[in-house]
């Protein structure tokens, strides 16, 4: 899709193209006195701003807009950006069904460039993460001390809610993005991954080998890292066990991937769309059925002699997918639920089968930054992910709107990704 075509329908897109917002530079000011928006930062003798992709309320287009430079503090990192993912979870963002403070910056599955270091910056995490150091970056940044990070459950850290996802901030309660124009503070999505530079806390990183390119490792980060999340903590999968996955968008089909990496004897693709189900196949999929075209839980129980699946994984987040999934599973199966739903979306199960029956329905956002990104890495490293195949589309990042049109719309078999810098 070019951008003059785009721009002639712009009125009636749900996510027109983006445009580039052009106009005379003016003296940088901002109310903000913390050195984060200080217009002289950059890095050595590179630029002094960037461009990023601004989501400024629902129904009006991204614009890509300059920043200045975005200024890491101790414990983070400057990231070049090299590719960002395109999800669910930014179009729910975009559409106004999750609420979270604008403007902002989306794009939370990246990798990229280590840049600089914060000051103050432990060693031990500069010597990780040298400059140079190619990386990928997890969604969930864990802060590392909360009541949740200090248990191990970094998948809940409570830093990463109540800052980042309720007021689009890092720890400190302050955005790392402020426009170019007028300094005034832009909030970030995760990381906001949909810009050239992004800062990322050293606990969402991991190093990313050479062997890996950057495009569709981006994924890993979320995609995979969700993937993993649920199949290793919240369904505590084992080898030999049976599972479905209903859905299998971007996530779900990395939820194929894991299944038969961690030696699923079946793993059953659902969906509507024949396209998906057919690259499902590819993906590890044993069996595929179209929910479109016959009944998917009855479907299910045939496959599995009659019981259900030992574990169920719901990645589409509607009302109907989440009672199919949990009507999949056999008795003393496990439902894992983590498609993300527009607020106040609610689902259905039978109480009585639920007790009887020990059916364990359980919730799952993503996986634990610092002891699995690395081991996704590894996985990734050994081939166990078919990466290629994920990945459905390549695109420019002047056409990320264009990308989310089609993801709401159903078009995007795999998952996109946003190519940002070479």
């Amino acid at each position: 899709m070019s951008i003059t075509s785009a721009s002639r329908r712009a009125g009636a897109a749900a996510f027109p193209i983006l445009r580039r917002i052009g106009g005379a530079f003016r003296r940088p000011f901002s109310s903000e006195p913390d050195s984060a928006s200080s217009p002289g930062y950059h890095v050595a003798g590179g630029p002094s701003f960037m461009r990023g992709a601004v989501f400024w309320e629902p129904g009006r287009p991204l614009t890509l807009e300059d920043f200045r430079m975005p200024r890491p503090k101790a414990g983070e990192l400057l990231i070049k950006t090299k590719a960002c993912g395109v999800c669910h979870s930014d179009l729910h963002v975009l559409k106004g069904e999750l609420p979270f403070s604008s403007p902002c910056v989306v794009g939370h599955e990246i990798t990229g460039e280590v840049v600089d270091h914060g000051t103050h910056t432990p060693a031990e995490i500069i010597n990780r993460f040298p400059v140079g150091s190619h990386v990928v970056g997890a969604f969930i940044m864990p802060c590392g001390n909360c009541f949740y990070c200090v248990k191990g459950q970094e998948d809940l850290c409570e830093s990463f809610f109540a800052y980042n996802r309720a007021k689009g901030t890092l720890y400190d309660g302050q955005t790392r993005l402020f426009l170019r124009s007028n300094g005034k503070p832009v909030y970030m999505y995760s990381m906001g991954g949909l810009a050239e530079y992004c800062v990322v806390p050293a606990n969402a990183l991991a190093v990313l080998p050479n062997s890996l390119p950057y495009t569709e490792s981006a994924i890993l980060g979320c995609a995979v890292f969700t993937a993993y999340g649920a199949l290793r903590h919240a369904a505590e999968m084992r080898a030999g066990d049976s599972v479905a996955v209903i859905g299998v968008g971007g996530v779900g089909s990395s939820c194929l991937q894991i299944a038969k990496a961690f030696g699923a004897s079946e793993v059953i693709a659902v969906d509507v769309l024949d396209e998906k189900l057919q690259n499902a196949r590819t993906l590890g999929a044993t069996h595929t059925v179209n929910a479109a075209k016959e009944d998917a839980v009855e479907k299910i129980k045939e496959i599995t002699d009659g019981r259900g699946v030992d574990v169920a994984v719901e990645a589409l987040g509607k009302a109907l997918t989440f009672s199919q999934c949990a009507k999949s599973v056999r008795d003393g199966g496990k439902a894992v639920m983590i498609g993300l739903a527009a607020t106040n979306v609610m689902g259905e199960v039978d109480i009585t089968r639920l007790v009887r029956r020990q059916v364990k329905i359980i919730g799952s956002y993503g996986a634990r930054a610092r002891q699995d990104l690395p081991q996704i890495v590894k996985l990734a490293e050994s081939g166990a992910f078919n990466l290629k195949n994920t990945i459905s589309r390549k695109c420019k990042f002047e056409e990320a709107n264009s990308a989310y049109e089609d993801l709401d719309r159903g078009k995007i078999v795999g998952r996109a990704v946003v190519e940002i810098m070479s």
